[in-house]
């Protein structure tokens, strides 16, 4: 009797079985970065033959300075392993992004239809959503493999321990020697990812907490785990300004900054929508403050001119939500220029502490105006519904 094969399936069981796609997809001006319409989307379970199929889209895609964005439940730790290779190889950049392909039209991205349409080996036309994106179980570990590695501050990248299936040939194996096959697979496990992240600069604290998750169970790495195990040591990182027309037309932004060196990041959220096509919320979130005393918060793009968001703050489950009203000729000048301030200002034993963040306004004109689209016919103006103040 002997043990065929040894392999590490993926987290959910939801996960479509068809094979991971690979495709180059284009996008709006600056989409994946100043100057980047064009990217690798690479998606889906990582399955048994996956390496194979990567390194040949490989060869075949001669642009080697486009960005590779991964979205994945994890799958195969091999192949992971041996497709991280590939990336380092390629001197790689890995981000993580859901691509959401146009020819698919209504049809779901992960139906039958549209992985066909996927698998085409064509160019295919997209729009690049990090918030909620996920790259879990063994994605992260493929990841590792890239020369330059970051992770958007509204992506979720998690892990958890690896469950070992043994396949055995020539009769029925006993309990015990599936225990010990099974144990003897876990070990070759950890010796190559342990192996693989020496060589990738990562760090194996990783795989000891990946250890103490249950494989149904999934441990999302904070930010100071993604930059302590040396996925992305990145001290900021801010999203662009992204529409999206759900339930209704939203604006979102997500940042995260380092508080000090070496110190913990803190998260925070945009949130920008309409009334009517002419009065605007800004909706700024954070976690609530642990002191009694409120700042004073800002935003800026001139010396002269800063607009106030209203105190107190609306409070739930331990989060503070602060908002600007404001017209859209108030806010249009926040996105003719690249950057603009956002800043906290408070008293500490009788001195003025000002801490400020200087906010990108990538993504901000357009997704100003898609969100306008959406919006109510203008009504009369309402005093007081504008927070201009000139200091």
């Amino acid at each position: 009797m002997t043990c065929t094969s040894i392999s590490i399936p993926a987290a959910s069981a939801e996960t479509s079985a068809e094979p991971m796609a690979f495709y180059v997809a284009t996008g709006a001006p600056d989409v994946c970065g100043p100057g980047c319409n064009r990217w690798i989307a690479v998606e889906g379970q990582i399955d048994a033959n996956a390496a194979s199929r990567f390194r040949k889209f490989l060869q075949r895609t001669k642009d080697r300075n486009l960005p590779i964005y991964f979205a994945s439940p994890g799958g195969n730790v091999d192949q992971a392993i041996a497709m991280g290779g590939m990336l380092r190889e390629r001197g790689a950049v890995a981000r993580v992004g859901r691509t959401v392909v146009t020819e698919c039209g209504f049809e779901a991205q992960d139906s039958g239809p549209c992985l066909r349409v996927k698998q085409s080996g064509a160019e295919l036309h997209a729009a690049l959503w990090t918030r909620g994106a996920i790259c879990v179980s063994a994605c992260p570990y493929l990841i590792f493999g890239a020369t330059t590695r970051e992770i958007a501050a509204d992506a979720v990248v998690g892990v958890h321990s690896a469950r070992v299936v043994v396949a055995f040939t020539g009769g029925t194996p006993t309990k015990e020697m599936r225990a010990a096959a099974t144990e003897r697979g876990r070990e070759r496990i950890d010796r190559s990812l342990s192996s693989y992240l020496k060589r990738m600069g990562g760090e194996t604290a990783l795989l000891d907490l990946a250890r103490t998750v249950r494989f149904e169970d999934m441990h999302v790495l904070t930010r100071e785990e993604i930059a302590r195990f040396g996925i992305d040591r990145r001290d900021f990182v801010e999203t662009p300004w992204i529409f999206e027309n759900a339930a209704r037309g939203v604006v979102y932004k997500t940042v995260s900054q380092r508080d000090g060196i070496d110190g913990p990041y803190r998260t925070t959220h945009w949130r920008l929508f309409c009334m009517d096509g002419d009065r605007f919320e800004l909706d700024y979130q954070r976690q609530a403050a642990g002191n009694s005393a409120l700042p004073t918060i800002s935003i800026s793009n001139a010396p002269s001119t800063s607009l106030y968001f209203r105190p107190p703050p609306a409070k739930r489950q331990g989060v503070e939500i602060w908002g600007l009203s404001l017209s859209k000729a108030a806010f249009r000048p926040f996105t003719e220029t690249p950057q603009f301030d956002f800043t906290e200002t408070s008293q500490s034993d009788g001195k003025r502490l000002a801490r400020t963040m200087r906010l990108s306004s990538d993504g901000l004109a357009p997704a100003l105006e898609r969100l306008t689209a959406t919006c109510a016919a203008p009504t009369q103006p309402r005093r007081g519904t504008e927070n201009a103040l000139t200091q």
